[in-house]
């Protein structure tokens, strides 16, 4: 896996809460911005905006389109990401630091959002 995001991306990447079991942060950029590869654990995404956008994993791309308002699960991957749409993207990530329970996949081969 690659680095945690506020490493790599810390003008779109910051941390509003963390304590022993969950971290939460916040991402916001334009339209056209490219994120540096980076990993999420296990993760709730809310969305604050609607937005477009294409994630990457070396040669895999998927394009994902979202309303505001929605919750939805992000398995735990690596990936960059590409702001395709004409809105800022505004997010909220609830990223879980306990491990998954046994017999639960890790997700490794997620890219995106299970809507």
């Amino acid at each position: 896996m690659s680095p945690d995001p506020v490493a790599t991306n810390p003008k779109h990447y910051s941390v509003v809460f963390e304590n022993e079991r969950v971290r939460v942060l916040k991402y916001h950029d334009e339209p056209g911005t490219l994120t540096l590869p980076h990993d999420h654990p296990d993760s709730v995404m809310i969305t604050a905006s609607s937005f477009r956008r294409e994630l990457i994993q070396g040669d895999r791309k998927a394009e994902v389109d979202l309303p505001a308002g929605r919750a939805v699960w992000l398995a735990a991957q690596s990936h960059a990401g590409h702001n395709i749409g004409e809105t800022d993207t505004d997010v909220f990530f609830v990223e879980l630091k306990e491990p998954a329970p046994a017999g639960i996949s890790a997700g490794t081969d997620a890219l995106g959002p299970n809507k």
